[in-house]
């Protein structure tokens, strides 16, 4: 992915004390008028590895899981959340990735999400993540569920082999413009194996890749993608193209599909404003107005008003609060 510039909503807490923390969980637990608020500002003021250091210095202090106690007292989506931004991110992935595979539906969405947008080294350790937790091989789980040229696309992401060098030549990605061209929009129908294989190059690749296609051949390969694919291949390429252009814009984007229509899709929302929180929910943020002219926290904001808490900790996540 082609390096940016970018900040996260949550920081280190400082100064930081991971007993103090635990020990004031604990007195909350037994104050019920403050529990409930000090919970969340425990859970949205620290980060991921301070949160861990919490859990560890809780169940040392007071040999109790700090996990156990706190799922007895919740439920629902905000018990999601709050799991959630307990758990490792890498272990979080591969729980994420185990339940978008599970049941009578894949979550599509989910797989290209995950496996399109982290690194190879995150990808790595996602894989040993999952042989670890859930004692199977993830390539061929996933392949056991997708099927065709989509399964193709996502098992070339497991494989973890993309440029991250940052590095790009003008004339290579001139080169794999007019591949793309001559694959897609230059014929009847689209040769996906050469889609899938330019497409799992290096992002910063893939970025001067697109703008050639544009320059030299005057479409836009979005465009393209939706004229010549569908379905979760469409998907899948479309959001590679995203991530590509423009990290932010496509969790933005993922922000908003999860919150537009008469539903909210809460597994995707909790996933993109947990693993975001730390890297580029700044970006995102600003991605957001721009893109659909409301403030991320105004969505929320409405979306979920029907759970106080669950709400009000995804604001302070968000920094929206």
């Amino acid at each position: 992915m082609a390096a940016s510039y970018t900040q996260g909503t949550i920081v280190p807490k400082n100064p930081f004390s991971a007993e103090q923390a635990a020990g004031a969980l604990r007195k909350a637990m037994k104050e019920l008028a403050d529990r409930q608020i000090l919970r969340l500002e425990v859970m949205s003021s620290h980060t991921n590895q301070q949160r861990q250091e919490i859990f560890t210095s809780f169940k040392t202090q007071f040999g109790k899981d700090l996990r156990s106690e706190l799922m007895s007292e919740i439920s629902g989506r905000l018990q999601d959340l709050v799991l959630a931004l307990l758990e490792t991110p890498v272990n979080y992935d591969a729980r994420e990735l185990k339940a978008a595979i599970k049941g009578a539906g894949t979550d599509d969405g989910a797989l290209i999400e995950i496996l399109c947008s982290r690194s190879n080294e995150r990808i790595r350790d996602i894989k040993q993540a999952y042989k670890t937790l859930f004692k199977s091989d993830l390539e061929e789980d996933i392949k056991s569920v997708t099927s065709g040229h989509f399964k193709r696309l996502l098992v070339s992401q497991l494989a973890a082999g993309r440029d991250e060098s940052g590095s790009v030549d003008p004339d290579t990605a001139a080169q794999d413009a007019k591949k793309l061209f001559e694959a897609g929009a230059n014929k009847l129908g689209i040769d996906e194996s050469t889609f899938n294989r330019i497409l799992s190059l290096g992002y910063a690749h893939l970025k001067a890749v697109f703008e050639a296609y544009q320059q030299n051949h005057g479409k836009d390969i979005e465009a393209v993608i939706q004229a010549e694919t569908s379905g979760y291949l469409q998907d899948g390429y479309l959001a590679i193209v995203r991530i590509a252009k423009n990290p932010p814009a496509y969790f933005a984007q993922r922000l908003h599909k999860s919150m537009k229509g008469a539903g909210t899709k809460d597994s995707t929302l909790i996933r993109v404003v947990v693993s975001r929180s730390e890297v580029d929910m700044i970006q995102i943020k600003q991605e957001f107005q721009r893109l659909f002219g409301k403030t991320l926290g105004s969505f929320i904001n409405g979306d979920t008003s029907g759970d106080y808490n669950y709400k009000k900790l995804l604001l302070a996540l968000c920094a929206e609060d």
